[in-house]
């Protein structure tokens, strides 16, 4: 019996879910790293064909778990060195030759992978223009959709524009990327301003509001209450974990109880005088080194005390946590000019160097406001945690504006 089955219209061979790359350099600290990996997560979660995959130079990425169809490629670390200089954080490599090697590695995965999305985060050109040939590749190709995510806030402006010129920043962004994504609000500062864009890449910019950061499976709570203390990746957090330390031992009175997350980067021989100190205080401050799902302190504190990097920001908001932050000033003003507009609009406060004084009696007064200070949803703008929503759909509106690959 002949089969009455048409298959002339089946393909000949399976469509392949969608491939997104995420390029992190990560030469310091957590966030470009916590950034790509929210990111990444919320991508495949709204579309399960999909996968990601993170290149990341962080050398704590495999501390971290990723979600389901997300993997990451560790590139070699790098350090930045006191006097602003860089150096390979292990091999036997020059910086030259560590740059290389890392930019190899990036156009080879390219090639292999062969991205249909590329989000690149904050660094247009990569470390030392690393980027460039898998960018002058995948531009050739044709294919992949080209994305540059921003922070809300990068530096001030003058220092911005002066850094963005000495790596050609600026030739990049208009000649290879299709999208400029701003990972936070107009309304609340716009981080190229000071950049000399053309009106076509400014027409290109969506702005997606901060990334909302969720709390996932619940982890035994911790005893109440408390006030949480992180100084985010840790590596300048010593000053800010020093004056929270000061205040609990100069005021026996000064409640709730803190729990202090020094962050991976806070080691050695500082972070084993700040131990002998919280073992001092006999249990008004306990201690982690590093907790990778840091959202679960978050979750059940009373308040906050922390720096003023985004991602930390981003976990204040979506708590919904009364906050205190310390912004560091250098080497960058990025900090201190995020938590000053997010005070002026009533999110958050601030301890500020020059008007406050960082002593503690300044911390004392600022731990002992959280109990009645008002959350962010006090003063919550339209959209403002819309950013990974906004993301997703970005994806899939760029994957449908290009054709799609069979699978091998």
């Amino acid at each position: 019996m002949t089969s009455t089955t048409d298959s002339s219209c089946e393909p000949d061979h399976p469509q392949r879910g969608p491939r997104v790359m995420l390029y992190s350099h990560d030469t310091f600290g957590l966030g470009h790293l916590r950034r790509s990996r929210a990111l990444a997560g919320a991508i495949t979660s709204a579309d399960p064909s999909a996968s990601a995959l993170i290149l990341t130079g962080s050398p704590v990425a495999g501390r971290f778990a990723f979600p389901t169809r997300v993997d990451h490629m560790r590139l070699p670390g790098v350090i930045k060195r006191s006097d602003g200089s860089y150096a390979s954080r292990t091999m036997g490599m020059s910086i030259e030759e560590t740059t290389e090697l890392r930019s190899g590695l990036i156009r080879s995965m390219a090639e292999q992978f062969e991205p249909d999305v590329l989000i690149v985060d904050k660094e247009p050109t990569g470390f030392r223009g690393e980027l460039l040939p898998a960018l002058e590749f995948l531009a050739d190709q044709g294919r992949c959709k080209l994305v540059l995510g921003l922070r809300d806030v990068l530096d001030e402006p003058e220092v911005l524009a002066e850094e963005w010129a000495r790596k050609e920043a600026i030739e990049a962004t208009e000649t290879f990327y299709d999208e400029i994504w701003v990972y936070g609000l107009a309304s609340i500062y716009n981080p190229t301003q000071g950049l000399n864009l053309s009106p076509a890449a400014q027409n290109r910019m969506y702005w997606t509001g901060y990334l909302r950061r969720d709390l996932g499976a619940w982890d035994a709570p911790q005893e109440q209450p408390y006030v949480l203390i992180t100084p985010g990746g840790g590596g300048d957090g010593a000053m800010m974990v020093d004056l929270v330390l000061s205040a609990y031992e100069q005021n026996p009175d000064l409640s709730p109880r803190a729990v202090l997350v020094y962050g991976p980067f806070l080691s050695g021989e500082t972070r084993e005088a700040f131990e002998a100190r919280v073992e001092a205080l006999q249990g008004r401050v306990t201690s982690v080194g590093f907790e990778s799902r840091i959202e679960n302190l978050f979750s059940g504190a009373q308040g906050v005390v922390c720096m003023g990097g985004y991602n930390t920001f981003c976990e204040v908001l979506s708590f919904d946590k009364p906050a205190v932050i310390v912004p560091r000033t250098t080497p960058r003003l990025e900090q201190w000019i995020r938590a000053s507009r997010a005070e002026e609009l009533g999110l958050v406060a601030m301890l500020d160097e020059t008007r406050d004084g960082w002593t503690p009696e300044a911390m004392t007064r600022a731990i002992a406001a959280l109990e009645n200070q008002k959350p962010p949803s006090a003063a919550f703008s339209e959209g403002l945690l819309d950013g990974l929503d906004c993301v997703t759909k970005r994806v899939a509106t760029l994957l449908q504006e290009q054709p799609r690959k069979a699978a091998e």
